[in-house]
C-alpha cells in the first residue's frame, strides 16, 4: 500500500467522520452532506482502486488523471455554487417577506394601543 494510497483513504475516512459529526449536531443539512458522502466515497474508491481512475481516464480520452479529478471538482464547485445562490435567492425573498409582514404587524400593533388609549382617556374627558 503506497502513502499516496494511505493518505486517500485517511482523507476520505476523516471527511466521513466529520459529515457524520456534523450532521449529528445538525451543523449541516442532509442534503450537503449527501453530496459530501458521495465526494468522499469517490475519493476513498479512487484511493483504494488507484487503476479505476486511470481507466476513466483512458476511457474519456484525458491524457493525465489528475486533469478529470481537477475538471470533476471544478465541476462540483461551480454546481454547488449554483445551489447555494438559488437558496440564498430564496431566502432573500423569503426574510423580505417577512420584515413586510413583520411592519404591517406592528402598525396594526400600535394602531390597536392608540385607540386604546384613546379610549381610556375619552371617560376622563366626560367627568
Amino acid at each position: 500500500m503506497t502513502s499516496a494510497t494511505v493518505l486517500g483513504v485517511l482523507g476520505a475516512l476523516v471527511v466521513m467522520v466529520t459529515l457524520f459529526e456534523m450532521l449529528r449536531r445538525r451543523r449541516l443539512r442532509e442534503k450537503y452532506a449527501l453530496l459530501w458522502f458521495l465526494i468522499a466515497v469517490t475519493a476513498l474508491l479512487a484511493a483504494v482502486v488507484p487503476g479505476l481512475l486511470l481507466a476513466i481516464t483512458d476511457l474519456l480520452g484525458i491524457a493525465l488523471p489528475l486533469n478529470l479529478a481537477l475538471f470533476v471538482g471544478i465541476l462540483v464547485l461551480f454546481l454547488m455554487t449554483l445551489q447555494h445562490s438559488s437558496d440564498l435567492g430564496r431566502l432573500e425573498e423569503r426574510s423580505r417577506t417577512l420584515a413586510e409582514e413583520v411592519a404591517v404587524l406592528r402598525l396594526e400593533v400600535e394602531q390597536r394601543r392608540k385607540e386604546q388609549q384613546a379610549e381610556r382617556d375619552a371617560p376622563a374627558e366626560d367627568e
